[in-house]
């Protein structure tokens, strides 16, 4: 860099931090001076619900997806009940929060430190704090009628009654109260109620809100019947929707019934192909999977109204999501999840409310642990602990944005980095698994023992090194990339509309560059696809006010990252 010896370096960026546009688990003032009412949060969580069965939902296409944002790339870092949503509660990996599993000693509710949650910074805040539905696993085995701190108005269902879809019992503020085995106490029926009415009472109130609606639909639950599968759970759909799907057929994906898995661990190469029994099996789940959320979908347009009646729509953020995905055949896995593979950590996110584009996809890598600091940030409460995720507003309203992280994958038998392009595992058993998403989507051909990977397995090993323990911005680290900019100074307006503001792409991950394309005030200005990379900013197509400049630049590996900077106007 010795040509940029007496320049003037007007900004330097950090890697993936966009300056004042983003917000990354950074404590805020916990209550706002605005006479504005601060936006409500509705967070609607599915369980075991994989991005494929969204088809089937036109509520959630025409309500949510239609007008918010749809994260087609969003994952779970570990796909299992309660280690997921203790990430949702606390922004934190599993390494972090300490559940790692759905039971004692290391996993179940009472692992989690239940006094400082996401629902207690909000409570802390001035939010009104709802929870609905299911919370963690094991909730209420020793105390039915406790509630969890943070929680300003609790209906939560109590263990092991969760897993019914009749004859079960919540916890309503410290009353038990028992839902028989008629038609209208069928579960998801009733939390749409109850949330409907929940929506009306607080929307009198100033205080804004925040719910929780935590459906059991998909996941297997009671009670059985004659038909369903022998020695396979199902979820139980209402019986409006029973059978409304029992022509459909079960998709075959190309991993579906995997013919060699020689190339695996052993825990899936020990597996035998399913049989045609096995698979009518899978296919009867499946279509009940689907048909239970019908009655979710019916539960979303139900809330909308809702909250479109009292006015609080157009102030009201919506999440949409699933606590992990699900197996149905893939890799000769006939149900479940936990494991590293795209059914079992791809799941579901729509965002829609104030300032969330309408009907657009983003394809940044995301993940569960950035829900808690978008709340955070959308509420300006203050975390109390250090979130390893990031808000998704940059990448929701500016589709440019691409942070550059990598996502951890983690459970106690397994850690894995989830790239743009790559998976890459490591087992406690010595074993390995590395696939190049990029040309094999269904994760068939297992790299890691190729000698021609190697150099990518090195680098995606000491990538995945670092996150095994990383916490709050070591998580969240991208490439090490800054904009580094040089102007001259003008001694008049015209001369300063004359000159050109000469910005380039700097930092030790420069070096692995191989693209970068420059946008200014959003409209591409160069695309540079050789070293230095470099772009000449006149002055005369800047704002007076000045003008946002990005740099998204793609490196060697496939990572990107997005640089942004300000450029000066003239006058």
């Amino acid at each position: 860099m010795a040509g940029w010896k007496g320049w003037f370096v007007m900004a330097a960026l950090a890697a993936g931090v966009v300056a004042g546009a983003t917000l990354t688990g950074s404590a805020s003032p916990a209550h706002s001076s605005s006479a504005v009412k601060r936006p409500n949060v509705v967070v609607l969580m599915t369980d075991d619900q994989t991005v494929e069965s969204m088809r089937v939902m036109p509520n959630v296409k025409t309500l949510l997806a239609d007008q918010g944002v749809t994260f087609t790339n969003n994952f779970v870092s570990y796909s299992l009940c309660c280690p997921s949503r203790s990430t949702f509660l606390t922004g934190q990996y599993a390494h972090n929060h300490g559940v790692w599993g759905n039971s004692p000693p290391n996993g179940g509710y009472y692992r989690l430190d239940s006094t400082n949650t996401l629902a207690v910074w909000l409570q802390r805040a001035g939010y009104q704090t709802i929870h609905l539905g299911k919370y963690l696993n094991g909730y209420g085995t020793r105390n039915p009628r406790e509630i969890p701190p943070g929680w300003g108005d609790w209906h939560g269902s109590v263990d092991p009654t969760t897993y019914r879809y009749y004859n079960y019992t919540l916890n309503e503020n410290g009353t038990l109260v028992a839902y028989g085995t008629g038609a209208a106490n069928y579960q998801t029926d009733v939390y749409a109620r109850k949330a409907v009415e929940l929506i009306g009472r607080e929307a009198a109130d100033a205080r804004p809100f925040f719910l929780w609606l935590a459906f059991l639909a998909p996941h297997a639950g009671a009670p059985r019947d004659p038909d369903d599968p022998a020695g396979m759970g199902t979820p139980s759909p209402a019986p409006r929707h029973r059978n409304a799907f029992a022509t459909m057929p079960l998709p075959m994906p190309p991993s579906f019934n995997e013919a060699d898995v020689s190339d695996k661990p052993a825990g899936i190469r020990n597996r035998p192909l399913l049989t045609a029994a096995m698979i009518a099996k899978i296919r009867e789940n499946y279509q009940q999977r689907l048909e239970s959320l019908l009655a979710v979908d019916e539960a979303v347009a139900q809330i909308v109204k809702e909250l479109e009646v009292t006015g609080q729509l157009n102030n009201t953020y919506i999440v949409f999501t699933s606590d992990n995905g699900f197996f149905h055949g893939e890799h000769r896995v006939p149900t479940g999840k936990v494991l590293l593979y795209e059914p079992s950590i791809r799941v579901p996110l729509i965002v829609r409310g104030p300032g969330i584009p309408h009907g657009q996809r983003r394809s940044q890598l995301v993940a569960n642990i950035d829900l808690a600091p978008t709340i955070v940030g959308i509420s300006h409460a203050g975390p109390g602990r250090v979130m390893d995720g990031r808000s998704l507003l940059p990448f929701a309203r500016d589709p440019r944005f691409i942070s550059g992280r990598d996502i951890l994958l983690e459970t106690p038998t397994y850690a894995a980095i989830r790239t743009p392009r790559w998976l890459y595992a490591e087992y406690t058993t010595g074993e390995r698994e590395l696939y190049d998403l990029a040309r094999d989507p269904d994760e068939l051909v297992n790299h890691a023992g190729d000698f021609r990977y190697s150099r990518v397995k090195a680098d995606l090993a000491m990538r995945l090194g670092r996150l095994r323990a990383c916490s709050g911005p070591v998580c969240r680290q991208g490439p090490e990339l800054r904009l580094l900019a040089r102007a001259r100074p003008a001694k008049s307006i015209r001369g300063c509309r004359r000159s050109r503001v000469l910005v380039v792409v700097s930092g030790p991950s420069a070096r692995r560059a191989t693209q970068t394309s420059f946008y200014l005030d959003g409209r591409l200005l160069k695309r540079d696809t050789r070293a230095p990379f470099t772009a000449l900013v006149p002055r005369f197509l800047t704002r007076r006010g000045g003008s946002q400049l990005q740099a998204i630049v793609t490196l060697s590996d496939s990572r990107r990252q997005t640089l942004s900077r300000r450029i000066a106007g003239c006058g």
